[in-house]
């Protein structure tokens, strides 16, 4: 006998759903890649210091995509990648991984983390977030790439 996985929410609290998308290890560090490394490739995301396996890896995109976070295009210039970035709704993520870095800065007994993010702590919130979200959207990221959140305000090291 086969046994089928549902497709709908176990509910409809918010909540739930939002624990059915990213309740796993590895989505909500899969978005992070992305928003604050500028991860755009499968090699990119499987070189993340956490080492995901490739299997879990393809399943967690396939997931990610299928609930609408992210998008897969064939790359411009190599037939063989794809290139992943978020949706709008994975857009609107932003401020709730910004907020979980505050969490974890604050109470993670060795923090990992660059100069450039403790010095961004030092803006107003809604300027951070505007800046990522802007970044990320022209491909950048928080920490990479000419419109990065270190570029446009100027968080780099002394």
């Amino acid at each position: 006998m086969r046994i089928m996985k549902r497709e709908e929410n176990k509910s409809s609290c918010p909540i739930n759903y939002t624990m059915e998308i990213f309740g796993d290890s590895w989505s909500l560090l899969i978005v992070r890649d992305i928003i604050t490394d500028g991860a755009k490739t499968f090699g990119e995301f499987l070189a993340s210091e956490e080492r995901i396996g490739s299997s879990v890896l393809a399943e967690r995109l396939v997931h990610l995509e299928k609930k609408g976070i992210i998008n897969k295009k064939p790359s411009a210039t190599d037939g063989r990648k794809f290139i992943y970035s978020l949706t709008e709704k994975g857009l609107d993520l932003i401020p709730i991984m910004y907020d979980v870095i505050i969490w974890g800065s604050q109470y993670s007994p060795h923090p990992d983390e660059g100069e450039a993010w403790f010095k961004d702590m030092e803006y107003d919130r809604e300027e951070v977030i505007r800046a990522w979200r802007e970044a990320v959207q022209a491909g950048s990221s928080f920490s990479n790439g000419p419109d990065s959140v270190v570029n446009k305000l100027g968080l780099q090291g002394d």
